[in-house]
């Protein structure tokens, strides 16, 4: 499940829209030093002008920005360079896509109550997904299981806490 050194060497910071993944996936870089990529960048623009209008994807929406993702994944793993990537990854199956099998990637579950998030969504402005999403994407959600390689943070306050929790489990 790890790196020769007994750790993971790719990181998918995930959760809902309003979980704070950006934020995670940031001080993660910062502390780490491994290379970050922002999923939310990888959208196609067809993605990002339904969720602007308020517009839920669907699987066959997503297909194409997961594997872009699965992509960036992928090199990171055949090159042997640690990296770390924000990606809703709400779906078993899209994990699973993410993954592809290879046992040095893991997935950070940022859990957050409903109504933190949804007071997240209601004060950023400098974002395409509207609050009014957040119950579909709440639906879709499959919690990650304990068969998965996953490390889940209760992610509600202090962004250190957070942070610390995800290095400790590293």
């Amino acid at each position: 499940m790890t790196d020769m050194n007994g750790k993971p060497r790719i990181l998918v910071v995930m959760g809902v829209s309003g979980t704070g993944k950006s934020t995670v996936a940031q001080a993660l870089h910062q502390r780490l030093g491994w290379e970050f990529q922002e999923g939310d960048e990888l959208h196609p623009a067809a993605n990002v002008a339904k969720m602007s209008a308020g517009i839920p994807l669907d699987d066959d929406d997503r297909a194409p920005w997961l594997a872009i993702c699965a992509r960036w994944i992928a090199a990171h793993h055949a090159a042997g360079q640690p990296g770390i990537l924000t990606c809703s990854a709400l779906k078993r199956s899209y994990r699973e896509t993410l993954s592809q099998g290879f046992d040095d990637v893991w997935f950070v579950y940022l859990d957050v109550p409903e109504a933190v998030i949804k007071d997240r969504l209601d004060r950023r402005s400098h974002h395409y997904m509207p609050s009014s999403l957040l119950p579909t994407q709440l639906r879709t959600l499959e919690r990650p299981g304990e068969d998965e390689q996953v490390i889940t943070v209760v992610a509600q306050g202090d962004i250190e806490q957070t942070i610390r929790s995800v290095l400790d489990a590293l």
